[in-house]
């Protein structure tokens, strides 16, 4: 073996075994249930829906999601089985996840409020930007909005200084934000946000989608597939209007981003702010 390939190897064993040392949150029993039934040959609403019920904050939660403006159902959930109907399983399962996501991580304090209020405006913006560009279905939209940077509290838990990295990543011009990342810390949250994806079972498009979505130049592979090059190019200039909205004017992620965006979306830069204003819109709706 000579000293290039034993350096790889030795490089791989140390990443395994950093990896081994971060705490990916176990999938829930919930979850497998859920899960169980919806990979049936032909699974039943009645029991989806009876396996929700059983937890009752998990049933309250499905009930105001399904009853706000993210879906914009004609009928309002009058009930958790009533809101299986109005959803349908797949998107059931898919609404459920986040919302089980979201109670699995939220043990590590009130620090997280902001991640998650950024991260539900980022579902609401792909959800309803999918609606005029079709590149998924918006529950899927919605599940990667919401699982898009998970990997950041995972790995908040981890290092102590990772905040520090995390925030650093985020104002660099020059270097890719999961480049900052490994050179701190040998890993980076894309790679174990996607690993998370897979460990719960999430659909394929969005892990992919996770592991990929600050590699920008992936949008200009056509070997990777369209609706996962599609969530990277929404959830990029949905997170441009989350950042204006948040009065942050100069974005570093849009800097390096917005031609290949712009270019794949097929719109101009007047287009691009216009999306963005539209989505402000949105975000100041009550939902």
């Amino acid at each position: 073996m000579n000293s290039q390939v034993k350096q790889v190897v030795a490089d791989k064993q140390s990443l395994d075994s950093l990896v081994s040392t971060i705490r990916i949150p176990p999938r829930p029993s919930l979850l497998v249930e859920m899960q169980k039934e919806l990979n049936k040959d032909d699974p039943d609403p009645r029991k989806l829906a009876r396996i929700i019920a059983n937890d009752v904050a998990m049933a309250a939660s499905l009930m105001k999601l399904a009853n706000s403006s993210f879906f914009g159902l004609r009928l309002k959930a009058q009930s958790v089985d009533h809101a299986v109907d109005l959803l349908g399983m797949r998107q059931t399962g898919l609404v459920m996840t986040g919302i089980i996501a979201r109670q699995s991580i939220a043990t590590q304090g009130q620090s997280l409020r902001k991640f998650w209020d950024i991260s539900s405006k980022r579902a609401q913006a792909l959800s309803a930007m999918v609606k005029r560009l079709p590149v998924c279905t918006p529950d899927v939209a919605h599940t990667f909005g919401l699982f898009c940077d998970i990997g950041v509290p995972i790995l908040m838990e981890r290092f102590p200084g990772y905040a520090e990295t995390w925030k650093k990543a985020n104002t660099s011009f020059e270097f890719a934000l999961t480049d900052v990342e490994e050179e701190q810390h040998v890993t980076n949250h894309a790679s174990i946000g996607s690993l998370m994806a897979r460990t719960w079972g999430l659909p394929e498009q969005v892990s992919t989608a996770i592991l990929l979505h600050h590699d920008y130049a992936s949008l200009e592979d056509t070997s990777t597939d369209e609706s996962v090059r599609g969530l990277i190019a929404l959830t990029a200039l949905a997170e441009y209007a989350i950042q204006k909205y948040e009065g942050q004017e100069n974005s570093s992620e849009w800097f390096k981003s917005s031609e290949r965006v712009r270019q794949f979306l097929g719109i101009g830069v007047h287009d691009a702010e216009d999306w963005c204003d539209e989505l402000q819109e949105l975000f100041n709706q009550p939902h």
